[in-house]
């Protein structure tokens, strides 16, 4: 195995000011881009002949207006925040999972099953043995993309979108079974409801808001730690950003990528688990779209855990606000989707703006001719530029 050349092994560790000026760019680069994606979405508004002012008062109060409407959009976040970082993972690694949906599904199903069968458990027990079957259905569903890929070379995104339906194909299938599943009732395509002892708990009366948005709190905060403060995810990151570099660095591409996909699919796994368990209180055969969303979740927050995290929450905001806009403002709630449009083609607009910013610098997938990794990082990230050595 060939040795890592020190300077690519343990980088000169950044302080936290350098860590707050490499943050800052790329932080008023994403409000910049949401910015200018409610600015030309207030053009459309008057274009459609509505009053801009009141449709986003009447937006902003649908999603921040008192106790229940801030609730809402904590709920409508959650599964956002799950499944985005479960994309922003196999990005980081290089790869484009476009099965996040297929992996809730699966995931969200093998919650409903096992919360439904009364075990007799305290919650204690019985909770975290719904999530584990989530995550373990989630991940086997994500790794086998991953394993494909590199044992055959398949591409990650063709054969993620056919096991997205292969996963809706099964789902139905096994929902129909009341002969094999006994806890499932095929007439209201759904599965019993889970027993107390699996359920996410309320985390405030009167509201819908469950304990699932304490579950992505805290994978975005071990996600972030994974990527950048253990050996994992310095590898992840480094196949990511060169397969040259790993190879030189004697890191195995393939299992590399086959533990990101894995690790991808177990977020979306735990994202279909906090829909049925916390909010739905059952596993229905519907396919949310939430899959489908989360790839745009993941890509406007950069794909680094905290910019995930403030993007569900925006995702959030606008799902949530739709509503009340349509009812108070008369503006359609279809204008939250070309809002988000907007600010996905705004954030892509403002990347594509830094990478010109930076003259066209060399891309860390080079090796120079001396043998030595390239250290300039081009990648419009949260990240900072210098990480802290791997001890």
């Amino acid at each position: 195995m060939s040795t890592l050349p020190s300077q690519f092994e343990r980088p000169l560790a950044a302080g936290p000011s350098s860590r707050l000026r490499a943050l800052l760019p790329t932080a008023a680069s994403s409000i910049g881009a949401v910015v200018v994606a409610l600015v030309i979405g207030a053009l459309i508004i008057a274009v459609s002949g509505d009053d801009a002012v009141v449709a986003y008062r009447a937006l902003f109060a649908g999603a921040f207006g008192g106790k229940r409407a801030i609730a809402e959009t904590l709920v409508a976040a959650t599964p956002l925040i799950l499944g985005g970082l479960g994309f922003a993972v196999a990005f980081r690694a290089g790869l484009f999972n476009i099965g996040i949906e297929g992996q809730m599904v699966l995931g969200g199903l093998a919650a409903g099953l096992i919360g439904a069968v009364d075990l007799g458990l305290p919650l204690v027990v019985h909770l975290p043995l719904a999530l584990a079957a989530a995550v373990v259905a989630g991940g086997l569903w994500g790794g086998l993309p991953g394993f494909l890929k590199a044992r055959t070379g398949a591409h990650e995104v063709i054969t993620t979108i056919m096991l997205n339906y292969l996963a809706f194909r099964l789902s139905t299938y096994l929902i129909g079974r009341d002969d094999l599943f006994h806890v499932v009732n095929p007439a209201l395509q759904a599965t019993d409801p889970a027993v107390k002892a699996a359920r996410l708990p309320r985390l405030l009366p009167g509201t819908r808001l469950h304990a699932g948005l304490v579950v992505a709190l805290v994978a975005a905060f071990a996600l972030w730690y994974i990527l950048f403060r253990t050996t994992l995810g310095y590898r992840l990151r480094t196949v990511g950003l060169s397969r040259g570099c790993a190879a030189y660095a004697g890191f195995s591409w393939g299992r590399t990528i086959t533990v990101a996909m894995f690790l991808s699919g177990l977020l979306g796994g735990l994202g279909g688990a906090s829909e049925t368990l916390g909010l739905q209180g059952r596993y229905y055969n519907v396919a949310s779209g939430y899959g489908f969303t989360a790839i745009a979740v993941g890509l406007v927050g950069r794909n680094h855990p905290l910019g995930v995290v403030l993007a569900g929450l925006l995702f959030g905001a606008l799902s949530s606000g739709a509503t009340h806009m349509q009812n108070t403002a008369g503006t359609s709630k279809d204008l939250v989707q070309v809002l988000l449009g907007l600010v996905i083609l705004s954030v892509a607009a403002f990347a594509a703006a830094d990478r010109f910013r930076l003259g066209g610098r060399r891309s860390p997938s080079a090796l120079p001719a001396t043998g030595r990794a390239s250290t300039v990082d081009t990648e419009p990230d949260l990240e900072p530029r210098a990480d802290p050595p791997l001890v």
